[in-house]
């Protein structure tokens, strides 16, 4: 072989080998970011699982708590209202806004609970308030995985060459879930 042949043929060696890096970089990228988008998709699917358990559970928590409080008409029409709101709800911002509503209902809905002590003393009642409560811990943890989970994929995102490989797939930054303020208040309890 000749000194040229043997250039040419090293050559096109160290421009296959740069090729075939380049694509492993470029398919590696892609995956990543799917990988990290479904893994929010993931995270979602299981908040959304226990909000719909939560769901579930609240009318009849709501029809125990009636039986023993008729008088306190304005509390149930506002979990009940607040619980439709979740199911009408479309789109991740609306599903948040919608459990946080309805998580502000809950706590008044507690408050009149207080006011009832043989309520309390209920074993259904209770059951399904040691339910509820589990449920919200739950969620509590479900969110707190999709968060991080939306962390990941929106710093990735932000970054290069995330952002490059997120432009490509048409990815774009997911939403926190976030409580509202009103959420983060207390409920006055006062007999």
């Amino acid at each position: 072989m000749n000194k040229t042949v043997k250039i040419i043929l090293i050559i096109s060696a160290i421009l296959i080998a740069i090729v075939f890096m380049l694509a492993m970089f470029f398919i590696s990228g892609i995956n990543k970011v799917v990988t990290l988008d479904e893994g929010v998709k993931s995270a979602w699917a299981q908040v959304e699982n226990v909000l719909q358990r939560r769901a579930d559970l609240i009318p009849n928590y709501v029809e125990t708590v009636k039986g023993y409080a008729k008088h306190e008409k304005d509390v149930f029409i506002k979990v009940t209202q607040a619980r439709s709101q979740v199911s009408n709800a479309g789109s991740i911002s609306e599903k948040i806004s919608a459990n946080n509503q309805l998580s502000s209902a809950l706590s008044r809905l507690l408050v009149v609970v207080e006011r009832y002590p043989e309520l309390k003393a209920n074993t259904n009642f209770i059951r399904l308030q040691d339910e509820l409560s589990g449920t919200e811990n739950r969620i509590a943890v479900e969110r707190k995985r999709y968060n991080e989970s939306v962390k990941r994929f929106n710093a990735h995102i932000r970054r290069i060459p995330g952002k490059f490989f997120a432009a490509l797939q048409g990815l774009t930054a997911a939403t926190y879930f976030e409580v509202k303020e009103e959420a983060k208040e207390v409920p006055k309890v006062s007999f």
